[in-house]
């Protein structure tokens, strides 16, 4: 135990050299040794840092000093149009975590704030069940302006290609996920995918959590909270790598089930295989980013649609203040959109 805490205290000393105080060093740290952040990221950011080092990596740090008073501005505004599905989804977010049980508690006040500010803030995609997650995650680290903002930057693009169309009517990207996902699937676990085609067992059946909530539903924090470190620093690439990495692990077993046992183990992951130390190695094998993009470009021609471009749609450094207009919204539906119910 005494070796152990001695290792945690190195390690905090090691992140806390690296970016400096209230983070002053990152930028120049990163740019000197890119791999050695890497490497530590897919370690674990330490707890107490987790907060500062999300909105370094996620550029939403930046969001917030060029647009002081845009958040306080948000919640001036009198109604949002998704205020009704906001409210009756808060108690579904996190049940069962001590943050969120109180009802109408800090927890609960401050999760409808973000939501709400940002069903305001962006009108296209105003508010959808599975963002609650998103939100909730982040208000366990830091303040809901900072949580308000690295929502932003992570469904607008800050830092990697942009998440809103997990979101967006239509629900564009977690399509085209299904059909990537679908495909990586034949092609390294190629048994398992031909065991799927026989049983007729699709991503959206599955996989569809994984996704819209980045693994925060429904898994143990301890595994969520790492996959996040990396979602923020390296991108979206992480989620189809931990879903190919817990296929690849329960291999031989997934292969044997019939449709029904199949459907509740590909929800019911066993425990050893929940462990960081168990899954992320085996996720960080994985070499799939050449492939996704290719699979994207096809998957966008076999749609008749032009690539988006998978770069920040906010670039604070040539476009300022980032600026969106105070109007009511229009309340955009989601027909069928899966019902999350989550621990």
């Amino acid at each position: 135990m005494e070796a152990h805490e001695q290792l945690e205290e190195r390690k905090l000393q090691k992140w806390h050299a690296m970016i400096g105080d209230g983070g002053a060093d990152w930028k120049a740290y990163l740019r000197r040794k890119p791999q050695v952040v890497k490497r530590r990221i897919r370690q674990g950011i330490p707890n107490c840092l987790r907060g500062l080092v999300w909105q370094l990596i996620s550029g939403s740090r930046n969001l917030v000093l060029l647009n002081q008073g845009v958040y306080e501005k948000l919640h001036s505004l009198e109604c949002s149009s998704s205020e009704f599905e906001i409210m009756r989804d808060i108690s579904r977010t996190f049940p069962s975590h001590v943050f969120y049980q109180q009802m109408h508690g800090p927890g609960q006040r401050s999760l409808y704030n973000v939501l709400r500010a940002y069903s305001i803030y962006d009108r296209k995609v105003g508010y959808v069940q599975g963002m609650g997650f998103l939100a909730g995650v982040l208000l366990l680290y830091m303040s809901e302006e900072d949580a308000f903002w690295l929502l932003v930057a992570l469904l607008k693009g800050v830092a990697h290609a942009p998440m809103e169309g997990l979101y967006l009517a239509g629900l564009p990207l977690l399509q085209q996920s299904f059909f990537q996902f679908e495909r990586l699937v034949h092609e390294r676990l190629p048994k398992l995918g031909s065991h799927f085609d026989q049983e007729a067992i699709y991503p959206s059946m599955y996989a569809s959590q994984w996704f819209i909530t980045a693994f925060s539903c429904s898994f143990p924090f301890s595994l969520s909270l790492r996959i996040w470190d990396v979602l923020l620093f390296e991108g979206i690439t992480i989620i189809f790598k931990v879903g190919l990495a817990l296929l690849k692990y329960c291999h031989n077993d997934l292969v044997q089930l019939p449709f029904e046992k199949l459907v509740y183990a590909l929800r019911n992951f066993p425990e050893d295989v929940m462990r960081p130390k168990i899954l992320l190695p085996v996720a960080y094998s994985i070499k799939i980013s050449t492939r996704l993009e290719e699979l994207r470009h096809e998957y966008c021609s076999t749609k008749n649609m032009q690539p988006q471009v998978q770069h920040s749609s906010l670039n604070t450094k040539e476009r300022g203040p980032v600026k969106r207009p105070f109007k009511k919204l229009v309340n955009f539906k989601r027909p069928g959109f899966l019902k999350l119910r989550c621990s």
